[in-house]
């Protein structure tokens, strides 16, 4: 199978085909780093930390570029708050944002741009863009005349017409058009600037993301991503500029991640309802929210609440359920126990790529998973050797790893008391054997309450960690 790919430009989706054989230009849009990132940051990093793990899995080479925005009036406004430097502020978060992504088991990009450390290729543009006639400067400011790209709004399926009649503007009498954006802004007293053409000030922001694409992927590129909450303006003005600029079509295709929402509500600043990335990975497992992102389309809006989480903690402790050795170590298995379990590995794999090939289809592809997984347990308790599982265990391993799932055992919880449950397992096992089967039960459950899960089968019990 062909792998597609859903195209925000053209709403539909389409074979993929790379500008260059065998290689991708990807271009994320990253962070502002104003404050600590929250999970939906981290979902967006997610969404195409999968896309780039299965592009690499596919036998492409991906070029993977995220900017920081690290120069931005947020910015400003927080390091006054806070009464410190607006650049120390922003390489504060993003050395925290680069941990995180670590602590995510997210790949680092190939490349880390900032706008402060682009100036020069952010002016050089503007200064094209006026020479070409798309841009005007006007008293400090350099605009975009949005009525010279007969193309604007294409992105977005709007009309400058109909932008204009609902568009919330601030009156601004040196601009053409209302709704012509800022390419460049005039210094404040106060605020960091540096020297242009048009007097000291800094880069709007939609400029600093194609600025920073054609410096480092060039004039075209493959796929363009971020949350879909970027189409209008940041995308849609990223195109204008880019393509009036170079006279070519700028990005192949245009992919957009749905928004996390908690309580039906987008997470955002604004409405104060964030949950950032440092809370909950310090009550959760990294793979929750990596598995939360895969179990759904990443195109659609994801429900972020505690029913959600504990969930997906479920799914997950299913997942490593499969990874456990066997129960017996010797004889033979069935014949039909082993042809079964071979059965599903080619099924899951087959399953696997063509849903991964529809779109990205993550929750196809985990579908795909847990039926092997099943089929894993089903073999196991079927008196399944250690050997007759590991094809299937490896393969688990193998699918789950291109997802970017690491499947790790949380670190185990009072390691000293490990010989002590060994010896309760024991004499659980010494009640049972004497049909003791309410003191046996008792002893189950006090050991549940410290969080050790029993497993009986007939070659005897196991234990282990909740």
């Amino acid at each position: 199978m062909t792998l597609k790919i859903y195209n925000t430009l053209t709403r539909q989706k389409e074979t993929f085909q790379t500008i260059e054989p065998g290689k991708v230009r990807l271009y994320v849009c990253g962070p502002t780093v104003y404050a600590s990132a929250h999970v939906g940051h981290a979902m967006s990093s997610l969404v195409f930390d999968i896309i780039r793990r299965y592009l690499e899995h596919s036998g492409y080479q991906v070029r993977h570029v995220m900017n920081y925005t690290d120069v931005d009036d947020k910015i400003i406004q927080s390091a006054a708050r806070l009464g410190m430097n607006p650049d120390d502020l922003a390489e504060q978060h993003i050395q925290q944002y680069r941990q995180h992504l670590d602590e995510l088991n997210v790949l680092q990009a190939t490349v880390n741009p900032r706008a402060t450390q682009d100036m020069e290729q952010i002016i050089q543009m503007i200064t094209d863009l006026i020479e070409k006639g798309y841009a005007y400067p006007a008293e400090g400011d350099v605009y975009f005349r949005v009525t010279r790209d007969a193309d604007y709004g294409r992105l977005s399926g709007r009309r400058l017409e109909e932008m204009q009649a609902g568009a919330r503007i601030e009156v601004d009498q040196r601009k053409e058009h209302p709704m012509d954006f800022t390419l460049w802004k005039a210094a404040k007293p106060g605020e960091p600037a540096w020297d242009s053409p048009w007097g000291a000030g800094r880069p709007g922001w939609h400029i600093e993301c194609s600025a920073m694409n054609l410096k480092h992927l060039g004039e075209q590129i493959d796929i363009h991503g971020g949350g879909n909450d970027l189409v209008f303006p940041h995308h849609e003005n990223e195109i204008a500029q880019t393509e009036s600029l170079t006279e070519k079509p700028f990005s192949r295709y245009w992919v957009h991640n749905g928004m996390l929402q908690l309580s039906g509500e987008k997470m955002s600043k604004s409405l104060g309802n964030l949950v950032t990335i440092r809370d909950f990975l310090a009550e959760h497992q990294a793979d929750v929210l990596r598995l939360m992102i895969l179990n759904s389309s990443y195109r659609s809006p994801l429900t972020f609440n505690d029913e959600v989480i504990a969930q997906t903690e479920r799914a997950l402790e299913r997942l490593r359920s499969a990874l456990r050795p066997a129960f017996s170590q010797d004889g033979a298995s069935p014949a039909e126990t082993l042809q079964t379990l071979h059965s599903q590995i080619q099924a899951t794999r087959q399953g696997f790529q063509e849903s991964m090939d529809d779109d990205f289809n993550t929750a196809g592809a985990m579908g795909c998973i847990f039926d092997l997984v099943r089929a894993i347990n089903q073999a196991r308790d079927g008196g399944a050797t250690q050997d007759d599982l590991q094809p299937a265990q490896l393969e688990l391993l193998e699918l789950t790893g291109v997802l970017g799932l690491r499947l790790a055992e949380p670190e185990q919880k009072g390691s000293q008391a490990g010989p002590l449950v060994d010896l309760l397992v024991e004499v659980r096992t010494e009640l049972r054997r004497q049909k003791l089967w309410a003191l046996s039960d008792r002893v189950r459950d006090r050991l549940a309450e410290l969080g050790v899960i029993l497993e009986d089968s007939k070659d005897g019990s196991t234990w282990r960690w909740k």
